[in-house]
């Protein structure tokens, strides 16, 4: 579509895709150096973050395929050159650099990265004393983290050959480049997993973790967060000797032991075998001279003693006399003891008469008890019986139910209650009628005849005669 001035008419994608052509165009290679600030990591591993400086903002992303291939792992406040393409992003009309390498800008960023981690891991106490193993005297196997192919490794095999030579385990890895941290930190946490006794790969004693001197940034995979993390959490004790003595990385202060060279690693890692016989050997003299010394010391001490004691066998003697009189004496008071006893025994035996009369007598006694016991039970019971029957026989004729045998007859009204009167009846009530073979119901049709209870005069009380009143001339008085 045209206007009048043939200017043509864009949607807003299509302008949008024109300038993401035009800015990919121009800037499809830029190396941009800012500060990193807003850093995060997506789940998806691709990596989102603003570099910026005094005047400007620019939006960064790396990709998951290029974010482990960075040269340093970013953090805010990290001031590095990125390395890229510029594009945009129309769902937000924003342009942003697209990243595919990154490094440090300079050492003194660096030496301010190095500071920051430093106070953070010490915050942490990665770095406390408390957390520091003692060395062992005389290890036997020792496990050393060092590039295969350097100086470092000979030079710790020719000093412990000279020193003491022992058993030595290397793990091969990069001490310098973007994997050198990760391969460092693995190997110290592998040599930590390794199983004690086990005959193909046996558990250290010591590890050495070592490189030969650099720069910083040669240096830089010792000051990753990973290295000084797996340092500092080693069961094993660990020596560190990173370049040379001046130079100082983290790792050197989580390690248990900081060597200025690997050569002095290897000093402290075992002792002098030339010097440690002569002084096992000067000890042990000084041990047998000692032994001897307190042996003589003791046997004249003892003939001393030895002295001052008594003739032990006269005293011996005096005892051995005085329980052979004691012994004879027990053994004649004792039978005569025995004998007075047996004599008090049978005298008392004696005068015992048998129990079996007294057994047979209150056993007969016991049966005629019985007997009489048996008779008297059966006699009561009868007596019970026949009084029960008898009561029994008195109370059926007393029942109403023998009077209603006899052709009367019980009436009572719809209250249950009984009719004892003609006048409690009123016509057209319905009353009850239990005769002796069962009840039945009927109704009051009208009262044939009433009759009146004459109420009987109360007796009149007699009156006492003289001689009631008379007081019994027996009876006596309490007046």
């Amino acid at each position: 579509m045209e206007t009048e001035g043939n200017v043509p008419i864009l949607s807003v994608s299509e302008l949008s895709q024109a300038l993401k052509r035009e800015v990919e165009e121009t800037f499809s290679y830029v190396r941009i150096c800012g500060e990193i600030s807003g850093f995060k990591r997506a789940a998806s591993g691709h990596l989102y973050m603003t570099l910026k400086d005094e005047g400007a903002v620019l939006d960064g992303v790396c990709w998951r395929g290029s974010a482990g291939k960075l040269a340093v792992a970013p953090e805010d406040g990290m001031e590095v050159i990125a390395t890229g393409r510029l594009t945009t992003y129309p769902a937000r009309s924003k342009y942003q650099v697209v990243i595919d390498q990154m490094e440090m800008a300079g050492e003194g960023a660096l030496l301010k990265l190095l500071e920051d981690r430093r106070k953070k891991l010490t915050d942490e106490g990665l770095f406390d004393e408390e957390r520091k193993q003692d060395l062992p005297y005389l290890p036997e196997i020792i496990g050393v983290v060092t590039s295969p192919t350097g100086a470092v490794i000979r030079d710790i095999l020719h000093r412990l050959a000279d020193r003491f030579p022992r058993r030595v385990l290397l793990w091969p890895v990069l001490v310098q480049g973007k994997d050198a941290a990760e391969q460092v930190a693995k190997a110290i946490d592998g040599f930590n997993k390794f199983k004690p006794g086990d005959e193909k790969a046996p558990r250290p004693d010591l590890i050495i973790v070592a490189r030969g001197g650099g720069s910083l940034e040669d240096l830089w995979a010792f000051n990753e967060e990973v290295v000084v993390r797996a340092a500092a959490g080693s069961d094993i004790p660990l020596i560190s000797a990173v370049g040379h003595e001046t130079d100082t990385t983290l790792i050197d202060f989580a390690s248990d032991v900081r060597a200025p060279t690997p050569t002095a690693a290897a000093e402290m890692a075992v002792p002098v075998r030339i010097d440690l016989l002569a002084e096992v050997m000067e000890d042990g003299t000084r041990m047998v001279s000692a032994v001897s010394r307190i042996v003589t010391e003791r046997a004249t001490r003892l003939e001393s003693l030895a002295r001052g004691l008594p003739n032990l066998p006269r005293l011996v003697e005096e005892s051995v006399q005085r329980l052979d009189d004691w012994s004879e004496r027990l053994e004649n008071g004792l039978r005569a003891w025995l004998g007075q006893r047996a004599s008090r025994l049978a005298e008392a035996s004696a005068g015992l008469q048998s129990p079996k009369p007294m057994i047979e007598q209150g056993v007969r006694a016991l049966q005629s008890e019985s007997r009489a016991l048996q008779i008297a039970g059966r006699n009561f019971i009868k007596h019970r019986s026949d009084r029960l029957q008898n009561l029994s026989g008195l109370l059926e004729s007393y029942s109403f139910q023998r009077t209603l045998d006899r052709g009367f007859a019980l009436v009572k009204d719809d209250q249950d209650q009984l009719v004892r009167s003609v006048v409690a009846l009123q016509p057209g009530k319905t009353i009850t009628v239990e005769l002796a073979d069962g009840k039945a119901r009927a109704a009051v049709t009208g009262l044939a005849h009433s009759t009146q209870r004459q109420e009987k005069p109360a007796p009149k009380a007699k009156a006492k005669t003289k001689s009631e009143n008379k007081p019994n001339d027996k009876q006596g008085t309490l007046l």
